[in-house]
């Protein structure tokens, strides 16, 4: 007997998923009091409806019900891929992977919007974040530290899109910075000699180009009696000190209150007795907290606030460092000025 067709299996899990629905409703409404676990349900429905398969093919079947019923549908084998660095959804027939820092079609996709949706619930519900048509948006992390961001219509005109980036669980440290050639030892030296001396950093750069890994990397440099705060919109950061607390900011709910910002954890952090606070991202008035909340400042000392800005750079799959800068002022004026820079040591 011939193997099911990769089709073939997903038309016929697809039908015996609605059933599978069905059943399980009917013995709720009948008040049943056991009834029996999920894999047990899918594999006698499976048994009894697809028996003229073969038994690798009612395993197949019988694998992508459960896949679609409880997992994350189509998107399941493509993150059990370790080589998948971003899994990027365009609506229910497009689906995309980031490998090695080029995007793929991933040669997936859902059976409907519908299934998609579903997926998307399954993503959110267990992170407590939600989307509707109220809340188009939402954002979080996964309790693998994987983020993901959905946007629906009406902000999604082409229908749901969905991003999901990767955790990478290993963290380099800064010697194997140098060694993959996203710093060399000069740039490893000066931001070693920056933060034993307190300095202000700021690291900035693209998306994906390595703000968080070069963060955790700098970390290191931290002494290991500091008390270190860090701020984040979904917890990424992996500090190596012994000391660290961590701080997660949180959207409105349902009913439009509960909001915690970046600006409100900033606030407070400086309550909270810190030697260090980092934070993983700044994009509003949080920045200018964080600069003025420490000490009562003019705008002179307001410039001398940000000392160094450490820009990264993408190239493909590459990610590294393109230069350091000093802030300084000349004639009164905020300048800046390069101590390094890769395109010097070209």
């Amino acid at each position: 007997m011939s193997a099911a067709s990769p089709d073939h299996v997903g038309r016929l899990a697809a039908e015996l998923r609605e059933q599978l629905i069905e059943q399980r409703r009917a013995l709720a409404v009948a008040g049943a009091e056991a009834t029996p676990g999920l894999p047990e349900a899918v594999a006698a429905l499976v048994d009894d409806r697809a028996a003229l398969l073969s038994e690798a093919d009612r395993g197949a079947v019988a694998e992508r019900l459960l896949r679609d019923t409880v997992g994350l549908g189509p998107l399941e084998e493509l993150l059990r891929d370790p080589q998948v660095e971003e899994v990027l959804v365009n609506g229910h027939e497009e689906v995309w992977v980031e490998r090695s820092g080029e995007l793929q079609r991933a040669g997936v996709v859902f059976t409907d919007e519908e299934g998609l949706r579903d997926v998307i619930e399954r993503v959110l519900g267990p992170i407590g974040r939600r989307v509707d048509e109220l809340s188009p948006m939402a954002d979080g992390r996964l309790p693998d530290g994987s983020r993901v961001n959905v946007v629906i219509p009406p902000l999604a005109v082409d229908g749901p899109a969905m991003s999901i980036r990767r955790f990478a669980g290993i963290r380099p440290d800064p010697d194997e910075l140098v060694a993959r050639g996203s710093f060399d030892a000069e740039l490893r030296d000066l931001l070693r000699t920056a933060v034993a001396d307190r300095r202000n950093l700021i690291v900035s750069g693209g998306t994906g180009s390595g703000k968080t890994t070069v963060l955790n990397a700098l970390s290191s440099f931290i002494a290991a009696g500091e008390r270190v705060i860090t701020i984040e919109d979904a917890a990424e950061l992996r500090l190596v000190q012994p000391h660290v607390v961590r701080l997660e900011s949180r959207p409105a709910g349902i009913e439009g209150s509960g909001e915690v910002t970046i600006r409100d954890l900033v606030r407070n952090a400086l309550r909270m007795r810190p030697d260090r606070i980092v934070i993983g991202e700044v994009r509003g008035p949080e920045a200018m907290d964080l600069l003025v909340a420490p000490h009562e400042v003019d705008s002179e000392q307001l410039t001398n606030a940000i000392e160094l800005v450490l820009h990264l750079e993408r190239h493909g799959a590459e990610r590294r460092a393109a230069e350091l800068c000093e802030v300084t002022r000349v004639a009164g004026a905020p300048a800046v000025r390069a101590i390094w820079s890769r395109s010097e040591r070209r």
